[in-house]
C-alpha cells in the first residue's frame, strides 16, 4: 500500500499551486504542479474547480498546509493579545467587502507573531475538503531561515525577497527584527530606490555590509550590476546551493518560500 505524501496548497493573490513531497520516493520525491487561476472568478471558486482537476490520488486528504502569500503584519510576541488579532489587522489592512478570518504564526526565535488573513470563502473550501488544515504565512519560514543564515560571518545583512510583484525587506539584530517591511516592486527601478533607501535608513556599511536578495528578481542582471555600483557586497541568493542541492531546487517556476517550507520547514 503506497504511504500518502504531504499536500501543500500555496496560495498567492493570483496564483495557486499544489505540491506532494514523498521523501521516501527517489524517482519523484517533489511532484509540483501550478494551476491556472481564472480571472472574473474568487479564488475559493478557482480552488473548487482545481480539487476537481488536479490528481491529489497519492495525497493525504485529512492533513494539507497551506502557504498564504497575502498581505502581513508584525507583533512583537509580548504585546500580542489573541482576541486583538482582528482588530489590529483592520487597522493596519482595512476591510473590505469580502469577509475574511484573522490568522496568526508564532514566530518564538525572533519574538514576533506574525498576523495575516485568509477570505472565508477560500478557507470554507479548505477546512471542507480536509480535516487538518495548517495555515502558515509565506514569508514565515523564510524569515526563519534567513535569520538563522543571518549569524553566519560578522557583517550586518539586509535581506530583500522579491514574490508576487512585491519586494520584502528585513533585517535582524540577534534575535529580533531590525527592520521589516513590504514594498511593490514590479519594475527594477523600483525596487533598487527601495533597496537602497533601506540600506541608507538602517545606516549600513557600503564597504563592509551584505545585501542578499532572492526571488523572482526584476531585471536581475541590471539590478546587480546597478548594486554593485554603490556597494560592495550585494549577493544573489541561489536556492540549489542554499538548500545543498535540495530536490525542490531542482523544479522551474517554484517560489523559494516554498522551496524553504519544504527544506527547512515552517
Amino acid at each position: 500500500m503506497m504511504d500518502k505524501r504531504k499536500l501543500t496548497i500555496r496560495i498567492g493573490k493570483n496564483t495557486l499551486s499544489f505540491t506532494l513531497l514523498d521523501m521516501t520516493s527517489q524517482e519523484q520525491p517533489v511532484i509540483y504542479e501550478p494551476y491556472i487561476v481564472k480571472g472574473g472568478i474568487s479564488m475559493a471558486a478557482n480552488l473548487r474547480e482545481a480539487l476537481k482537476t488536479v490528481n491529489l490520488s497519492a495525497a493525504d486528504m485529512h492533513r494539507v498546509q497551506v502557504l498564504l502569500d497575502t498581505p502581513s503584519t508584525l507583533v512583537p510576541i509580548d504585546e500580542f493579545e489573541e482576541e486583538e488579532i482582528e482588530d489590529l489587522l483592520n487597522h493596519v489592512f482595512p476591510a473590505t467587502q469580502e469577509p475574511r478570518t484573522a490568522l496568526f504564526n508564532v514566530l518564538p526565535d525572533l519574538k514576533a507573531v506574525c498576523l495575516f488573513a485568509v477570505n472565508k470563502d477560500l478557507r470554507g473550501v479548505i477546512c471542507d475538503q480536509f480535516g487538518d488544515a495548517q495555515f502558515i504565512h509565506a514569508m514565515t519560514p523564510v524569515w526563519r531561515h534567513l535569520h538563522q543564515r543571518s549569524f553566519t560571518g560578522h557583517r550586518n545583512k539586509l535581506y530583500g525577497y522579491f514574490h508576487s510583484k512585491r519586494l520584502d525587506l528585513f533585517s535582524f539584530q540577534q534575535n529580533r527584527f531590525k527592520f521589516c517591511n513590504s514594498f511593490e516592486a514590479s519594475h527594477a527601478y523600483d525596487a533598487l530606490y527601495f533597496l537602497l533607501y533601506t540600506w541608507k535608513l538602517l545606516r549600513l556599511e557600503a564597504e563592509h555590509d551584505e545585501l542578499h536578495v532572492m526571488g523572482d528578481i526584476p531585471e536581475q542582471e541590471w539590478l546587480l550590476k546597478e548594486l554593485k555600483r554603490y556597494l560592495q557586497k550585494a549577493y544573489v541568493i541561489n536556492p540549489t546551493a542554499d538548500f545543498q542541492q535540495a530536490a525542490v531546487t531542482k523544479i522551474p517556476g517554484m517560489p523559494y518560500d516554498l522551496m524553504t517550507l519544504l527544506v527547512k520547514g515552517r
